[in-house]
């Protein structure tokens, strides 16, 4: 039996990844995407159920402190690619582009016990010392782990004991939940958590309209995700300088607009599915098998000392097989707006509505 509901926190503090992937999609790059953190919270689920230890992870969250992309160039980014060995003929093997960074990222799992029938519980206050048993065995799984393709390392910028995980038993009083979080998003500093943003997708198509045209989601996204420098001339706002020049600047880049990326937030199937083993050269033939194509969003990274909840740094996956769409859906709250809406828009949702 599996909770709805979360009621523990399970923190992985200070993980230092080495080459992790950052090319997160076809049209984006310089951090992993979040299906990668997502995969790696299923993956961590079945090596702890393997070892006993019966937890269910509900959601993920990350806070990035440091991150450094192999990458060069100012306006132009330039990867920087490895060697391969030469091949049997002696010949140099071919370069096949691979972003790669290191990164410095603690990761945040909300989870609940697995119980059988008749089974007493163990995720409670008072069972202390099984608790931290339990950190104990994911530090020593963590490290034989892979996130995001890159290797997990020891971190040697802190004490052993802020650097283990540890899992806490969650308040079942809203607001002594939040207290703790408050407690908690201090250690966190300092750093950035990435939270979904798709509401500002749609105001920024609905801003395009009203100049005029009938831009898609694609456009809207395109449009948010570079510098649209134009001439700032307009003297009610004090933009003209005194020797008649026009300042130049993006008007959709305000001061305290936020740090809004371009990311992507899953996949939408391209074909029907295949049978397993059907298609040549998978990377399982045991599962059954489909082409897919990524699903983009806006995300914003954020302090966590802004956020309010848990839940607004978390992460949910979502599968909705009728679409063949597997998207990960925040749960940020910005102005008591969902951001994370279950009909919250994508690059995707007009093409569906059009098939």
């Amino acid at each position: 039996m599996i909770e709805d509901r979360p009621s523990a926190i399970l923190v992985l503090p200070h993980l230092v990844v080495q080459n992790a992937n950052a090319v997160a999609s076809p049209m984006t790059h310089g951090f992993p995407s979040v299906t990668a953190f997502m995969g790696f919270m299923w993956a961590l689920e079945r090596k702890l159920n393997e070892c006993g230890i019966p937890l269910h992870f509900h959601g993920v969250g990350f806070v990035c402190h440091h991150s450094q992309e192999h990458a060069s160039g100012k306006y132009e980014k330039t990867f920087h690619l490895t060697r391969n060995p030469l091949k049997s003929n002696e010949k140099s093997a071919s370069i096949v582009p691979n972003g790669r960074m290191h990164l410095d990222v603690t990761i945040v799992f909300s989870a609940s016990e697995r119980l059988a029938p008749g089974q007493i519980r163990r995720l409670t206050q008072g069972n202390t010392s099984e608790l931290e048993g339990w950190a104990r065995e994911v530090a020593a799984v963590v490290q034989t782990m892979r996130l995001a393709g890159g290797s997990v390392m020891p971190s040697q910028t802190r004490s052993d004991k802020s650097n283990s995980p540890w899992l806490g038993v969650l308040p079942d009083d809203g607001g002594e939940r939040e207290r703790r979080f408050r407690t908690w998003r201090r250690r966190w500093l300092p750093g950035f958590v990435l939270v979904g943003r798709d509401d500002l997708l749609q105001q920024r198509m609905n801003e395009l309209r009203d100049q005029g045209g009938s831009p898609t989601l694609l456009d809207a996204w395109l449009h948010a995700s570079r510098f649209n420098y134009r001439p700032l001339c307009d003297e009610a706002e004090g933009r003209k300088l005194g020797d008649g020049m026009v300042k130049w600047g993006d008007p959709y880049r305000e001061k305290g607009s936020g740090w809004i990326v371009p990311i992507p937030v899953g996949y939408a199937a391209l074909t029907e599915e295949q049978a397993a083993g059907s298609v040549k050269n998978a990377r399982d033939s045991t599962v059954p098998f489909r082409f897919v194509e990524s699903i983009h969003s806006l995300g914003e990274w954020i302090g966590p000392h802004h956020l309010e909840r848990l839940e607004d740094m978390l992460w949910f996956s979502e599968v909705d097989e009728e679409k063949g769409t597997y998207r990960c859906r925040s749960g940020y709250v910005m102005s008591g707006i969902m951001a994370d809406m279950v009909d919250g828009p994508s690059m995707y949702d007009e093409f569906y509505e059009c098939d």
